[in-house]
């Protein structure tokens, strides 16, 4: 499995000089030189909870699969959220659908709880693993 280069990874590669140089030409670029005019934009903290959902669009009884994150949320009960792999534990592929009470893979059938991830029909032999997610008021946060 290849991975791309993210900015995380460069600023790592590259030990805290390269992060001083890569850094430095960061300013706003619309400054007199005084050091006032506009404040530069920064970039989201990697660290940060990243915004997924609001709460009121995940169905009870439900869930919603978040394709770019990998990631399904889902509901059993009412304000109860959980989040899971979206990835299928059987061979990869990224499940289709949340009904019925089951996160749905149709590339060969398996399915999975709603309320923990444990395989109700194979041929998936283990458990989605669990994401953590946080849920403050009503918005759902992978972290």
């Amino acid at each position: 499995m290849t991975h791309s280069a993210t900015r995380r990874t460069v600023l790592l590669a590259t030990g805290a000089a390269g992060a001083a140089a890569l850094t430095a030409g960061c300013g706003n670029g619309g400054g007199d030189g005084d050091g006032g005019g506009e404040t530069p934009a920064t970039s989201p903290d990697p660290t940060a909870p990243q915004a997924l959902a609001r709460t009121d669009a995940i169905p009870v009884g439900g869930g919603t699969i978040f394709d770019e994150e990998r990631v399904v949320v889902t509901q059993p009960e009412e304000g109860d959220f959980k989040a899971f792999s979206a990835i299928c534990t059987h061979q990869n592929c990224v499940v289709a659908n949340v009904s019925d009470g089951t996160i749905n893979c149709t590339c060969h059938g398996s399915r999975f709880s709603i309320a923990d991830g444990s395989v109700e029909r194979g041929p998936a032999t283990r458990p989605l693993p669990a994401e953590q997610i946080t849920v403050e008021g009503n918005s759902i946060s992978l972290t």
